[in-house]
């Protein structure tokens, strides 16, 4: 089974950028869904952003304009690259991927925090 380990988070300003990687151990190609989301303080996980295997996207609202969700298929590495941060992007960032078979596998997460 694929496993999904996430890196990039950390402590930035806001109005600044950070990537965020999601790296697997296996091939990427016939994931049928591959997402981003995010876990604030004392809330629920919340859709981020969804790329699916045709290439079609999709962002919450609060992120749109900002975040880009992309893929590397020779690195099956997943990325996602947050731009003009908020305080209130910060949170825990998993990785999830969606099989075909619908099978779903997350990674552990990553933090992020925007703060001044």
């Amino acid at each position: 089974q694929v496993q999904l380990v996430e890196s990039g988070g950390g402590l930035v300003q806001p109005g600044g950028s950070l990537r965020l990687s999601c790296a697997a151990s296996g091939s990427i190609r016939t994931i049928a869904v591959m997402a981003w989301y995010r876990q604030a303080p004392g809330k629920e996980r919340d859709l981020v952003a969804r790329l699916s295997r045709s290439g079609l996207t999709n962002y919450a609202d609060s992120v749109k304009g900002r975040f880009t969700i992309s893929r590397d298929n020779a690195k099956n590495t997943i990325y996602l690259q947050m731009d003009s941060l908020k305080p209130e992007d910060t949170g825990v960032y998993y990785c999830n991927i969606i099989s075909f078979s619908d099978i779903s596998i997350w990674g552990q997460g990553t933090q992020v925090t925007v703060s001044s």
